[in-house]
């Protein structure tokens, strides 16, 4: 693609990571020329995301406020023989308000759907019908890596839109509902009140294996929605996701997995919470450092985004160790004490956790006290780790 004005910078990937990046290069860097390409009929897949308040920093909330839909001034959660409830906002996006607000803000031509991108360089992108892109630098945005270079569990869930016959009388999210059964480990609820009749319901679970079984799981939210009194069916929105919990792995292998020499964002740069699997925080955060660069060449882009999911990755660390712990450590129906047990500490240091911004205090204050986890199995499960 060689007509009209050079392309400055070229997003692989329409999904939440490379649409925000358009959008903050739109919002501050207008008078560069931004492309994002996207293989689908649509950008941002078919995903609700939701974030806390703590999760993306006042500054940088500019950038998702126009594509929350729903919103909350608090939210619950249920742990058998503990209920709490946290006056912490939170808020939902879309995937459709993602694309509209794409639609709307990026010049004709520069939102490319369906076209499935080849091969990727760090200065052009080759499309599935030969035409060739060429810019000054590409990101890749295309989801998860090799996942053979990390050693993971896997959150899994299927969520459905409810609709209730009558009211249901739920104000705030339920994020996490554990006195489900958990035979199988961790499991837990999510529920959103989208309207007076409409609730999102989520089965989520903890697992060792991504395979997903979406018919037991339809069944499993049709009973719970029922033991809740919300009597009704599941209709519009169903969305499945198999994310990332990430013990151990190789960084350097896992980035040059895909498009060695070409920026990474997303699950591709392993820009992700090794424990909850959730990409929303890092991805605002490094939308907007992108648009702060000064040089968005191919070279200068793998650089900096390169040595940003290093500082990431050692961040992580402790994380990871949570992560370790939950699935090597604890037995699969007890895996809800640990979780248990950090929802009746601080919620500021809770909101920290979750945006990946734990202090040192936190962490010690996480780990202190008595265990939820049986400690020969916790030393034996680090230390094979670390092996």
């Amino acid at each position: 693609m060689t007509r009209g004005r050079p392309i400055d910078l070229a997003i692989v990937g329409g999904g939440l990571a490379g649409g925000l990046i358009a959008l903050a290069m739109r919002a501050r860097r207008p008078e560069l020329r931004t492309v994002l390409i996207e293989e689908a009929t649509h950008v941002g897949g078919n995903h609700l995301w939701s974030c806390f308040a703590d999760d993306v920093a006042p500054e940088h909330r500019w950038l998702i406020e126009p594509l929350v839909v729903h919103s909350w001034s608090g939210h619950d959660v249920r742990f058998p023989g503990h209920d709490r409830s946290l006056p912490v906002s939170y808020a939902s996006l879309t995937n459709e308000r993602l694309g509209t607000v794409l639609h709307r803000l990026m010049p004709e031509g520069d939102l490319l759907i369906e076209h499935a991108a080849q091969a990727v360089t760090a200065h052009d992108v080759t499309l599935s019908d030969g035409r060739v892109i060429n810019a000054r630098g590409v990101i890749d945005a295309r989801g998860a890596g090799d996942p053979s270079a990390l050693t993971l569990g896997w959150q899994k869930f299927l969520g459905l839109s409810w609709v209730c016959d009558a009211p249901h009388g739920l104000a705030n999210p339920i994020i996490m509902d554990a006195t489900v059964d958990q035979s199988d480990g961790y499991r837990f609820v999510y529920t959103l009140p989208l309207s007076a009749t409409e609730l999102f319901i989520e089965d989520t679970y903890y697992a060792e294996t991504p395979t997903l079984d979406e018919p037991s799981l339809h069944q499993r939210i049709a009973a719970y929605a029922h033991a809740q009194g919300w009597t009704g069916e599941a209709k519009g929105r169903a969305e499945t996701g198999v994310l990332p919990v990430c013990m151990a792995g190789d960084f350097e292998r896992y980035w040059q997995s895909s498009a060695p020499g070409v920026a990474k964002v997303g699950l591709r740069g392993a820009f992700f919470h090794a424990l909850t699997g959730y990409s929303l925080p890092d991805a605002v955060r490094v939308a907007v450092a992108i648009s702060d660069m000064r040089d968005h060449s191919g070279a200068a882009l793998h650089e900096a985004l390169h040595a940003m999911a290093r500082r990431h990755w050692h961040g992580q660390a402790y994380y990871r160790m949570l992560s370790t712990l939950l699935f090597r450590a604890a037995d699969p129906a007890e895996r809800w004490r640990v979780l248990a047990r950090f929802y009746r500490l601080d919620r500021r240091l809770i909101g920290r956790f979750y945006a990946g911004q734990s202090t040192l205090f936190d962490k010690l204050r996480v780990l202190t006290g008595k265990p939820p986890v049986p400690v020969g199995r916790a030393i034996h499960a680090l230390g094979a780790m670390r092996s």
